[in-house]
């Protein structure tokens, strides 16, 4: 299972990313556990300027905008 962590205040952006992200996985049949982290010490220790940031098993690999569903397959099919 992979553990991703929605950065962000929990503006619609961010409610959008954690929805992308689930919705994916579901279709592609992957166990994921998407926690929103809303707290700025948190995100700060990540070194986040701009949210939505994604980071999954603990790497960041995306800040600053809604990634797109073509993104996020690429994220999870990879080992």
């Amino acid at each position: 299972m992979k553990n991703i962590q929605v950065l962000g205040s929990g503006c619609a952006k961010c409610i959008k990313t954690a929805e992308i992200i689930s919705e994916t996985a579901q279709a592609l049949s992957i166990d994921v556990n998407v926690i929103k982290e809303t707290n700025p010490e948190v995100i700060m220790g990540y070194g986040v300027m701009s949210t939505p940031a994604v980071v999954i098993d603990e790497k960041l690999i995306h800040s600053g905008s809604v990634p797109q569903v073509s993104q996020v397959k690429e994220w999870l099919e990879r080992e």
